[in-house]
């Protein structure tokens, strides 16, 4: 009688699921644990593009980052750079979607002894304990950017970029409305 009431319950919850047509995720600790996908979660994802389901990867990875995430020909587009940019995996090509850092932003980072960890085609990213020296620097150039926290580090973007603004531009791309999409992530941003 039990398993009855799981079947129904489980056809109730993919009734609801078969009106989404991508899933949007974030990887590092989302789907990759130390630097791997799991077998179950790569056949998981394959399952989705198999039933014709769109899946987009929603990141602060930079470009050269994404060189070494597990199985991203899975994915149909990246939104990289915490929504800085798009990437598409097939084409290896990558659209910026925001303005790029002031040329010495980073050399007057570095002039502070504040060394990035990443600096992608906008994002710029360093250690936490750095923060306030990098958020010094975007006030004493004027820049109009914002310092997001996460996990270990800071990334610093243009005003009004992020995750939502990169999906939204990857959702364009794909023609999809946002009510047709799954999101899951586990970080801050």
């Amino acid at each position: 009688m039990r398993r009855k009431g799981r079947d129904r319950a489980h056809s109730r919850r993919a009734r609801r699921a078969s009106g989404y047509r991508a899933l949007a995720t974030d990887g590092d600790g989302t789907l990759i644990r130390r630097k791997r996908m799991a077998r179950s979660t790569v056949t998981a994802l394959e399952r989705l593009r198999t039933a014709g389901r769109k899946l987009v990867l929603v990141t602060g990875e930079t470009q050269e980052d994404l060189s070494e995430f597990p199985d991203l020909s899975l994915f149909d587009l990246v939104v990289a750079e915490n929504g800085a940019a798009l990437y598409h995996p097939g084409s290896e090509k990558l659209t910026r979607l925001a303005e790029p850092p002031p040329a010495d932003f980073v050399r007057e980072l570095r002039r502070r002894d504040v060394d990035p960890t990443s600096v992608g085609q906008v994002i710029v990213s360093v250690r936490q304990p750095q923060a306030q020296a990098l958020d010094n620097v975007i006030r004493d150039l004027g820049m109009d950017w914002r310092v997001i926290c996460n996990r270990k580090q800071v990334m610093a973007l243009p005003a009004g970029v992020d995750k939502a603004t990169g999906l939204a531009a990857a959702l364009q791309e794909l023609d999809l409305s946002p009510s047709e999409v799954v999101g899951v992530g586990d970080a801050e941003e």
